[in-house]
C-alpha cells in the first residue's frame, strides 16, 4: 500500500522557517521528501538551516529572503520558486510573534505590528501562493495558529489572542472559497512550544513547572511536537480534510 503520508516530489515553501517551529516543520516535510524552499530575513540563520536540511534529509533546500508584511517580497519569493521548480504544492505559513502589553494601555502601533505580521502576513502569502495552485487545481496549506485563538488568555496576550482568532478564520473561510479549485487550507494549533523566543520559560524550573502543571500531559510542547500533523496535513492522507485546525497541545483545550 501507498504511503500516504509521503512527500516525494512535493514542493513546499515554509515562511518563517529559519528557526524554532517553522525550523523544524521544514525539516519534518523534507525527511518525508518534499522539496522545501523557506524564507527568513536573517541570512546567517537561512544558510545553516538550508545546510541542515539537505544534510540530514536527503531534500533539496533553498532559502530565500523574504518579508510577509511586504507583497512584492512575497511575491518575489513565489515567483523564484515558480520559475525554478514549477509549481508549489504547499505552504506552511510558520512565521508569527507576540507583544504582550497590559490591555488598559496597549499601544496601537504595537497591535498594528502584530496584525501586520501575524494577519496581513498570513493572507498576503496564501494570496500570493493560491493564485498559483489555482492554476495549477490543487494544493494544500497550513497556517500557523494557537490555542490562544479560540482561548482567552491572561498576562498582557490580547493582541496575539486577537491575531491568531484572525488566523482561525481566514483559514476557514479560504477553505470554502478555494474549495473549487482544490486548495486545501487547514491550521496548526500549538499551545506553549519552547522556542528561542520562550526559552526563559524552560531555563526557569519554577516558571516551566508552572506552565507544565496546566497540560494535561504534563509538559510544555517542543517544535517536533508539530511536525507529525503538519506532515499529516499537507500529506494525501489529508485529502478529506480542509478548514480544520488541528491542537496540538497536550490535552489542554479538551477542558
Amino acid at each position: 500500500m501507498k504511503d500516504m503520508f509521503r512527500l516525494d516530489g512535493k514542493v513546499a515553501i515554509v515562511t518563517g522557517g529559519a528557526g524554532g517551529i517553522g525550523e523544524a516543520l521544514a525539516l519534518g516535510l523534507g525527511y518525508q521528501g518534499a522539496t522545501v524552499v523557506f524564507s527568513s530575513r536573517n541570512q546567517q540563520a537561512r544558510d545553516a538551516v538550508a545546510e541542515k536540511i539537505s544534510a540530514e534529509t536527503g531534500s533539496e533546500a533553498v532559502a530565500v529572503a523574504a518579508d510577509v508584511t511586504d507583497e512584492a517580497s512575497i511575491q518575489a519569493l513565489v515567483d523564484t520558486v515558480v520559475d525554478k521548480f514549477g509549481k508549489i504544492d504547499i505552504l506552511v505559513n510558520a512565521m508569527g510573534m507576540n507583544i504582550k502589553r497590559d490591555a488598559f494601555d496597549y499601544p496601537l502601533e504595537d497591535w498594528d505590528k502584530l496584525f501586520e505580521v501575524n494577519v496581513k502576513g498570513t493572507m498576503a502569502a496564501c494570496k500570493a501562493v493560491g493564485k498559483v495552485m489555482r492554476d495549477q487545481q490543487g494544493g494544500a496549506i497550513v497556517n500557523l495558529s494557537s490555542v490562544r485563538g479560540i482561548r482567552g488568555y491572561t498576562g498582557g496576550n490580547s493582541g496575539y489572542c486577537a491575531t491568531k482568532g484572525a488566523v482561525e478564520l481566514i483559514t476557514k473561510a479560504l477553505a470554502l472559497e478555494w474549495a473549487p479549485s482544490g486548495i486545501r487550507v487547514n491550521a496548526l494549533g500549538p499551545a506553549l512550544v519552547i522556542t528561542p523566543g520562550t526559552k526563559h520559560i524552560a531555563e526557569d524550573p519554577q516558571l516551566a513547572a508552572k506552565y507544565a502543571a496546566a497540560v494535561p500531559l504534563g509538559r510544555i510542547g517542543l517544535p517536533e511536537d508539530m511536525v507529525g500533523a503538519v506532515v499529516y496535513l499537507c500529506s494525501d492522507a489529508a485529502s478529506f480534510v480542509s478548514g480544520q485546525t488541528i491542537y496540538v497541545d497536550g490535552g489542554l483545550t479538551a477542558a
